[in-house]
């Protein structure tokens, strides 16, 4: 019996993998979402609007789609480190954004959580009352949701330092991304990997 595998993550994360399927078309859907809270944003007093993608341990998408949308102000991702409070925090940088132009997109990878410094990820997980690591049913690791505690701390911290109320909009569309049909992109990427994993077998 000959087995041949196709390497298979929306995330595009296996290493020496180029490209896997079903990546361009969620940067491409994650596109539409970031759009969306920008038009919200914009609407609003004030208006930020947090978009939270998928990428429980890397931050391809959140990365692909804000560099492509052009209209993210801040993208949060595991592999980089940074905070939430004080002078040099992302909530001072989202504010200032807001005061300058009345407005802010922030895209938050799904385990963005994960480049949280110690300090503030201590603060956020006592805040909600997180006292040890969860696992969920498969046996991984749950990830705060950084993006939707933002949603009701940013809120605060605004009004607290800065006197200030800020109208936040939370988008959520992972899985709106995961049910879209495939692009045509990856749709001949499915076609010529399948193709080749015939023939090499």
């Amino acid at each position: 019996m000959s087995i041949c595998g196709i390497p298979k993550t929306i995330d595009n994360d296996i290493p020496l993998i180029d490209k896997s399927f079903g990546f361009n078309t969620a940067v491409q859907e994650s596109i539409k979402f970031i759009d969306s809270a920008k038009v919200e944003a914009e609407s609003a007093e004030n208006g930020i609007g947090i978009v939270r993608l998928m990428g429980r341990y890397c931050g391809y998408i959140a990365t692909y789609a804000s560099l492509a949308s052009r209209d993210v102000n801040i993208c949060l991702i595991p592999e980089c480190y940074f905070q939430l409070y004080g002078k040099d925090g992302v909530y001072e940088r989202i504010i200032l954004r807001a005061k300058e132009r009345g407005h802010c997109v922030v895209v938050v990878a799904e385990g963005a959580e994960d480049g949280l410094i110690e300090e503030d990820k201590k603060l956020m997980r006592e805040s909600l009352g997180i006292k040890s690591d969860r696992f969920d049913d498969s046996g991984n690791l749950k990830n705060v949701d950084l993006a939707k505690f933002m949603v009701s701390d940013l809120g605060k911290y605004g009004k607290q330092h800065h006197n200030m109320n800020l109208t936040i909009k939370y988008l959520n569309p992972t899985y709106a991304i995961r049910t879209t049909p495939s692009n045509g992109s990856d749709t001949d990427l499915c076609h010529r990997l399948a193709h080749t994993a015939v023939h090499c077998v």
